[in-house]
């Protein structure tokens, strides 16, 4: 135990330092948020119509930014291979960084998403349904982005290369979430989205580390 919580402790340190941690994660939503209504004019009510959706969106895209030195660093200063040799398990161990990955980036995106949806004209009544559904979305993502940021190791231009793995895996926490989002604006049973939408992150949870632990030995064999 003692292990997992010294890993946690340096995958969250690295996370939040990697690249300029959360400011710019955050940094990007923020900006998104305030281009919108210059793109799409300064109407309240047609920003109000879509403010839920489009802050679910700009989560997704801020979310990747992180993505690409996920396992890049340990795989380029060997740390990698110390970690696969070590007592604990691989598959455990990715599970791990991308848990720390979401404690540094996901959650202060979902922090951000209740006051970048208000900002656009959402019902404040959301928000905490905004921060729930940012919360466990963005779990979903680190579990997810961590399989395509594994997938991309050692490849030229690995961000790009993770963006497109990752960007279909993104597409049904989109769904759910901003349904459950819609639904609950419009009066209409929303549970049910939210329902898939953590039944997908536990799956992310449970199956990614998986995937992530393969690829991982792949790229270093």
């Amino acid at each position: 135990m003692s292990r997992l919580s010294a890993l946690l402790a340096r995958e969250t340190a690295l996370a939040w330092g990697r690249g300029g941690g959360p400011l710019v994660s955050v940094g990007f939503y923020v900006g998104v948020a305030t281009l919108l209504p210059l793109a799409i004019g300064p109407e309240t009510q047609r920003l109000a119509s879509i403010a839920p959706g489009a802050a679910w969106v700009a989560l997704a895209l801020a979310s990747l930014l992180s993505l690409d030195r996920l396992f890049e660093r340990d795989y380029e200063d060997g740390a990698l291979d110390l970690l696969t040799l070590s007592p604990v398990p691989l598959e455990l161990t990715c599970a791990v960084k991308c848990l720390g990955q979401w404690l540094a980036a996901g959650a202060p995106l979902a922090l951000a998403a209740p006051v970048a949806a208000i900002g656009l004209g959402a019902a404040p009544a959301l928000a905490p349904l905004i921060l729930a559904c940012a919360l466990v979305g963005g779990l979903a993502f680190a579990f997810t982005g961590g399989i395509g940021a594994a997938l991309s190791l050692g490849a030229r231009r690995g961000g790009l290369l993770t963006a497109v793995i990752v960007l279909p895996l993104f597409v049904p926490p989109v769904i759910f979430g901003g349904g459950a989002l819609d639904a609950f604006a419009s009066g209409l049973p929303w549970r049910p989205a939210l329902a898939l939408l953590c039944a997908y992150a536990a799956a992310a949870v449970a199956l990614g580390p998986l995937a992530m632990a393969a690829a991982c030995r792949n790229a270093l064999s």
